[in-house]
C-alpha cells in the first residue's frame, strides 16, 4: 500500500473521465469580457506578424516543419532519418538507410521556400544525396554504382551532415560545459535557461546510475557558472524520473519507492545547495500517480526545507492536469513552501491513445481533441496564476494567443514566467521582449549528443509538425490572422464537440461489429486496488477433478452426437447471442478467472487479465463472424429464373484439444469456434489445467449452450488419442507440439470413412532481427517482453535473436541488464514479472537446456530462481543458429550475431528451421522490411514491437509449415474450416415461366 507524505493523502482522481462533463465545465469559465478580448487579440496579432515576417538568416524548427512538412513525404523520410541515422556505425547500412528514405520524397525537385541557412543547407545535402540515387533502382545495384563512382562516401557524408546541422541548432551543447558556454555568450542579460539531459528511460541499473551521474555533474556545472541572482531567475535544471530508475511502473510501487526516492533527494540537496530550479519532467499518464507519490516523498525531505526551487511539470492534455495543480498547491501548504509548476500541453498524445485503445479502458486519460487540450490549458493557467505566491507558474509554450491570453489573465508580469524550447518561438518571445521588458521568460534547453537528441527531435517535430498545430500555421501567410486568433472555446461550440469524431472510445474501436474487451490501467491505484481486492476474495473450487475413462470418453461423443441436429438447427443468430452472453459472464467474472489463472495456470496478473480479455475477444469476434457466415446463406450469380445460394453448415462432432499455457483463451478460442459453426464439441483441455476448463465449460453452459453440444474430457494424452480415434469424429482443432499435431493427423488419416479435417496450430523457433537502425532501448523492451514474458511459455515467444555484429555489443549489454532487473515470485502478486513454470517435468527439460548452453554458448546471462518450479531468464549467444534444434519453451533466449553482407545467411538460417510461426524486424529501412517479408513464409510479422499477444481479430494467429496448418485463429477465414459447404440451386422459372422477368418494365 502507498505510504503517505507530510500528512497528505496520495494523489486520487479519476482517470479517464467524459470529454464532454469536462468541456461543459470549462466551457462555463471561458469567455472574457470585451474589452479584455479585443487586448488579446491585439497582443496575438503582433505576435503573429513579427513570427511571420522573422528572417533568421540561421533558421528554427519552425523553418524546418515549413519546408518538410510532415503531410509530406519528404518530411516524413525526413523524420525518420533524423530519428536513426547517426546511431548506425556501419557504412552499409547507412547506405542503404539513406537511399530508402530519399527515395521516399522528391528530394530532387523539393524547391527550397525558406532564405534560412539551415534549412537550404540541409535541402541542398538530401537533394544532393538523391540526385546520386536514381528512383527505380535497387539498393545492391545502386550501392555498387554508388562505389564505382566514389558516391556513396559522399551521400553518407552529406545526409550526416543534414542531420549534424540541424542537431546542432536544436541542441544546446553536446556536453553540459558547451551548453553553458553557449547560453553565457548569446546575451549580456544572463537569460534563464533550464538545462534538459537528453537520453531515454533506464532499461538497466547501469543506466539508471549513468544518468544519476549525468544529472549530478550537471547540477554542479550549473550551480557552479551561476550568478548571485535569487530564485526564480536562476537557472535550472529537469530531471526524468524514468530516467533514474529501471523498472518505473506502478506495478514496482514499493520497489521504485525504495530504490528511487532517495536518489531524487539526493539530486534535490544538491540543487538547493546552488539554488537552482530543480524540475521533474512529466512522464505518461500511466506513470502519473507513482511520479506524485515520489515527488511528494522527496518534497517533504526535511532538508529541503526553505528552498523554493523544486517544481514539475503538468501536462494540459491529461484531464487529470486540474486536480494535479490542486494536489500540489496541497503539497507546498503542507510543507509550507513554495513549488515551481511548468505547465506544457504534452508531448504524447498518439502514444497515450494508442494505450487507451490497447487496453480497452473505458475513456483516454487525454483530450481526444487538440482544442479541448488548448482550453484545459488555459483553464490550469488560471488556477495557477491565482495561486500565486505559493506556486510559481512556468508556462511552456509556443502559441501566440496562448501567450497573449495568459498575460491578460495574469495582469502584471511578476510571479510567473513563459517558456520556449530551445531553436524555437525566438520570434514570438523576441517581439515580447521589445513589448513587455518586464516579462520574463525561460529557455528550455537539451543537452546532449546529436545521437541522444535524435528521439527528443522526433518527437519536437510529431509535436509541432502536424497540420493543426499553431507552430506549422503561424508562419503560413495563406492562413489567415483571424483564424488563428479563434478561440478554443468557439472551435468547440458545445459539450457535444468535445470528442474528436473520428477517435472511437476504446470500447467501441470495432464497432459496428462488435465491442472490444475490458480491461484496466494498472497505472490508475483505484482500479489495480479493486481488482486485486475482487480477485483476494475469489475461491478457487476445492477438490480433485476426475479423469475420464476411456468409456467416458466414447460416451462423450456419443452424447455429442446426439446433440449435432438441435444445436446445427438452432439459428446462427441465437447461436451468436449465447457466445456474447458468455463475453458478458466472462467480463463480469474476470476477477474469478484471473485467480484461477493464477493458481492454477501460475499466471502473473497482466498475464492473466489479458487472457481473460483474448477470451473474451474470441466469444464475441466468432459471434460476429458467425452471424456473416453461417445466417442465410451467400447468393451466387447466375442466369435469371434461377437462384443459388451457397451455405455453410456444421460437421458434426468436434474434438477440441487445448493446451496449458492459455487454458482459457485457447480453450474458449477452440470450442467457440466450433460451436458458432454449428457443431457439437468434446472439449479436452490440457491435464495440467482442469478446472480452468471446467469452469469455462459450466459458464458456456449457463450462457445458453446446450449440455449436449459441449461435453468435457478431462485425461492425459490417452484420452486425448482415444478421442481422435473415434469413428465418429468430424473434425479435431489442435494446439500443442509440433509431435502431437503429427501423430492426430497421421490416426486421422488412417481412418475409414469421411476424411477428417484438422486444424492444428503447434510452435516455432521463432525469430527476430535487429539491425543498425534499430532504437536499441525499443529492442531491449521488445526483447525482454517477447522472450521472457509468461516465462517464455507461448508458442509465439522469442527463441532465436539475430543481431547486427556493428550493433550488438551494445544491444546485447541492454537485453542483459533488463533482464536482471525482471522480478520472478508468486505470481499472485502484481510487482512478480515472471512467475513460475508450469510443473516439475517442463522445469527439469528447461534446466538440462541450461545445463547444455552453458557448456555449449557463452552466457551473457543466468539469473537466479527461487525455489519451487521457476526458471530465471537465460541469454545464450551461440556461434551458429544450427546449435539450436528444437523449440525451447521457456525464458531462454538464443543470441546470434550477424554482418550486415550477410543478411541472407540469417534468412536462410530462419528457412532452415521449417518452422513459421512468428517473426520479429526491427529496422528502419523499410525496403529491408520488405525484403524479408517477402522471402520468409512466416505467419505472424511484427516489426518494430514486440512478437507476441496477438489481438483477435486484428491480429490472426497462426503459423505454417511445422508451426500449424491454418487458417488463422481468429480471422476471417478461421470459422469456415469447421463447416461444409452446400450450394442450393432452385429454378425458379419452373412453375410455368419467370414470372419475375416478365413482369419487369423497360
Amino acid at each position: 500500500m502507498p505510504v503517505e507524505y507530510a500528512s497528505l493523502p496520495p494523489f486520487s482522481a479519476a482517470y479517464a473521465p467524459d470529454d464532454g462533463a469536462i468541456a461543459a465545465r470549462l466551457l462555463l469559465d471561458a469567455r472574457l469580457g470585451a474589452e479584455q478580448e479585443a487586448r488579446i487579440d491585439a497582443t496575438a496579432t503582433r505576435l503573429i506578424e513579427a513570427i511571420r515576417t522573422n528572417d533568421d538568416p540561421l533558421g528554427g524548427i519552425e523553418d524546418m516543419l515549413r519546408e518538410f512538412a510532415l503531410s509530406t513525404k519528404e518530411g516524413l523520410a525526413l523524420m525518420v532519418l533524423a530519428e536513426a541515422l547517426l546511431r548506425v556505425p556501419d557504412a552499409r547500412t547507412a547506405d542503404l538507410f539513406i537511399e530508402d528514405k530519399l527515395a521516399q520524397g522528391d528530394f530532387v525537385r523539393h524547391e527550397t521556400k525558406s532564405s534560412a541557412f539551415l534549412v537550404n543547407a540541409s535541402a541542398w545535402a538530401l537533394g544532393m544525396s538523391a540526385r546520386v540515387i536514381q528512383p527505380g533502382e535497387t539498393p545492391q545495384g545502386t550501392i555498387g554504382r554508388l562505389t564505382k563512382r566514389l558516391g556513396a562516401p559522399a551521400v553518407r557524408a552529406a545526409t550526416r551532415q543534414a542531420m549534424r546541422l540541424m542537431g546542432s541548432h536544436f541542441v544546446l551543447g553536446e556536453t553540459i560545459e558547451a551548453a553553458l558556454s553557449r547560453a553565457n555568450s548569446q546575451s549580456a542579460e544572463r537569460p534563464r535557461y533550464s538545462f534538459d539531459m537528453l537520453g531515454e528511460g533506464a532499461r538497466t541499473a547501469e543506466d539508471a546510475e549513468r544518468y544519476f551521474n549525468s544529472y549530478a555533474r550537471a547540477i554542479e556545472a550549473i550551480g557552479r557558472a551561476a550568478d548571485n541572482r535569487p530564485l526564480p531567475d536562476r537557472p535550472g535544471i529537469s530531471v526524468k524520473l524514468s530516467a533514474l530508475h529501471p523498472r518505473f511502473e506502478a506495478v514496482s510501487h514499493g520497489r521504485v519507492m525504495r530504490e528511487l526516492v532517495p536518489r531524487l533527494v539526493e539530486l534535490a540537496r544538491q540543487a538547493k545547495a546552488f539554488n537552482l530550479n530543480f524540475t521533474v519532467d512529466a512522464e505518461e499518464a500511466d506513470r502519473l500517480e507513482l511520479s506524485l507519490d515520489v515527488i511528494a516523498a522527496a518534497f517533504a525531505d526535511d532538508a529541503l526545507a526553505g528552498w523554493d526551487g523544486f517544481g514539475l511539470a503538468i501536462q494540459a492534455y491529461q484531464k487529470r492536469a486540474g486536480e494535479v495543480i490542486d494536489y500540489v498547491d496541497q503539497l507546498a501548504r503542507s510543507a509550507n513552501r513554495r513549488m515551481m509548476v511548468r505547465l506544457v500541453k504534452g508531448a504524447y498524445w498518439d502514444t497515450e491513445i494508442k494505450r487507451a485503445q490497447e487496453r480497452g479502458l473505458d475513456d483516454y486519460p487525454v483530450f481526444t481533441r487538440k482544442t479541448l487540450t488548448d482550453l484545459n490549458y488555459i483553464a490550469c493557467a488560471r488556477k495557477l496564476l491565482a495561486l500565486r505566491p505559493r506556486l510559481f507558474p512556468q508556462f511552456a509554450t509556443h502559441n501566440a494567443l496562448t501567450v497573449a491570453t495568459i498575460l491578460e489573465l495574469a495582469g502584471d508580469g511578476s510571479s510567473f514566467e513563459f517558456q520556449r524550447l530551445h531553436g524555437m518561438g525566438e520570434a514570438l518571445y523576441a517581439q515580447l521582449a521589445m513589448d513587455r521588458p518586464d516579462i520574463a521568460f525561460r529557455t528550455y534547453a537539451p543537452v546532449g549528443s546529436h545521437r541522444d537528441l535524435l528521439a527528443y527531435l522526433v518527437r519536437r517535430l510529431l509535436e509541432n509538425g502536424a497540420n493543426s498545430s499553431f507552430v506549422a500555421l503561424a508562419a503560413d501567410e495563406a492562413v489567415p490572422v483571424k483564424t488563428l486568433l479563434r478561440r478554443p472555446a468557439d472551435i468547440i461550440g458545445t459539450a457535444e464537440h468535445a470528442r474528436h469524431p473520428n477517435i472511437p472510445l476504446p470500447q467501441d474501436l470495432y464497432r459496428p461489429e462488435r465491442q472490444n474487451s475490458r480491461g484496466i490501467e494498472f497505472g490508475e491505484r483505484a482500479a489495480l486496488n479493486r481488482l486485486l481486492s475482487a480477485i483476494g476474495t475469489e475461491t478457487v473450487p476445492a477438490g480433485r477433478i476426475v479423469e475420464s475413462t476411456a468409456e467416458k470418453a466414447n460416451a462423450a461423443v456419443a452424447a455429442a452426437r446426439r446433440g449435432f441436429a438441435r444445436w446445427s438447427r438452432t439459428p446462427a443468430e441465437t447461436r451468436a447471442k449465447i457466445l456474447e452472453r458468455a463475453a458478458e459472464l466472462l467480463q463480469q467474472r474476470a476477477a474469478h478467472f484471473i485467480a484461477l489463472l493464477q493458481r492454477e495456470g501460475g499466471k502473473t496478473l497482466d498475464d492473466a487479465l489479458s487472457e481473460v480479455r483474448e477470451a473474451t475477444d474470441f466469444c464475441r469476434y466468432y459471434a460476429a463472424q458467425g452471424r456473416k457466415l453461417f445466417g442465410d446463406g451467400e447468393a451466387m450469380p447466375g442466369p435469371t429464373g434461377e437462384s443459388n445460394v451457397l451455405v455453410l453448415r456444421g460437421r458434426g462432432v468436434f474434438v477440441a484439444i487445448s493446451p496449458w499455457n492459455f487454458p482459457l483463451a485457447i480453450f474458449l478460442g477452440q470450442v467457440t469456434a466450433a460451436l458458432i459453426a454449428g457443431n457439437s464439441v468434446v472439449a479436452k483441455p490440457a491435464e495440467q489445467t482442469p478446472l480452468i476448463a471446467s469452469e469455462a465449460v459450466a459458464l458456456l453452459h449457463e450462457a445458453g449452450v446446450p449440455a449436449s453440444a459441449l461435453q468435457l474430457v478431462q485425461g492425459d494424452g490417452r484420452i486425448g488419442a482415444a478421442l481422435v480415434a473415434h469413428p465418429d469424429i468430424a473434425g479435431v482443432v489442435f494446439t500443442g507440439s509440433t509431435e502431437v499435431a503429427r501423430s492426430i493427423n497421421r490416426t486421422l488419416a488412417a481412418k475409414d470413412g469421411p476424411i477428417v479435417p484438422l486444424i492444428a496450430e503447434t510452435g516455432g523457433i521463432n525469430a527476430m532481427i535487429v539491425d543498425a537502425t534499430a532504437l536499441p532501448e525499443q529492442v531491449a523492451d521488445d526483447v525482454v517482453t517477447s522472450a521472457f514474458r509468461s516465462a517464455g511459455q507461448r508458442c509465439s515467444a522469442l527463441r532465436l535473436l539475430f543481431v547486427q555484429d556493428d550493433v550488438a555489443d551494445r544491444t546485447i549489454e541492454m537485453i542483459a541488464g533488463a533482464a536482471r532487473e525482471l522480478r520472478l515470485g508468486d505470481p499472485t502478486g502484481p510487482s512478480t514479472h515472471v512467475g513460475p513454470v508450469i510443473d516439475a517435468e517442463a522445469k527439469q527439460r528447461l534446466d538440462a537446456h541450461i545445463a547444455r548452453m552453458k557448456r555449449e554458448a557463452r552466457v551473457h546471462f543466468a539469473g537466479t530462481a527461487p525455489e519451487g518450479n521457476f526458471v530465471a531468464p537465460h541469454i545464450f549467444e551461440l556461434a551458429s543458429a544450427s546449435q539450436l534444434t528444437e523449440e525451447v519453451f521457456g525464458p531462454i533466449l538464443h543470441v546470434v550475431r550477424y554482418r550486415a553482407e550477410n543478411l541472407g545467411d540469417v534468412l536462410r538460417a530462419i528457412e532452415a528451421t521449417g518452422y513459421g510461426l512468428t517473426l520479429g524486424i526491427h529496422s528502419r529501412i523499410d525496403d529491408a522490411v520488405e525484403d524479408i517479408v517477402e522471402r520468409l513464409s512466416v505467419g505472424n510479422i511484427y516489426v518494430n514491437r514486440n512478437m507476441i499477444g496477438a489481438v483477435v481479430g486484428v491480429q490472426p494467429f497462426g503459423g505454417c509449415g511445422l508451426s500449424g496448418t491454418g487458417p488463422k485463429a481468429g480471422g476471417p477465414h478461421y470459422l469456415a474450416r469447421f463447416a461444409t459447404e452446400q450450394t442450393v440451386t432452385v429454378n425458379t422459372a419452373a412453375a410455368g415461366g419467370n414470372a419475375a422477368l416478365l413482369a419487369g418494365g423497360e
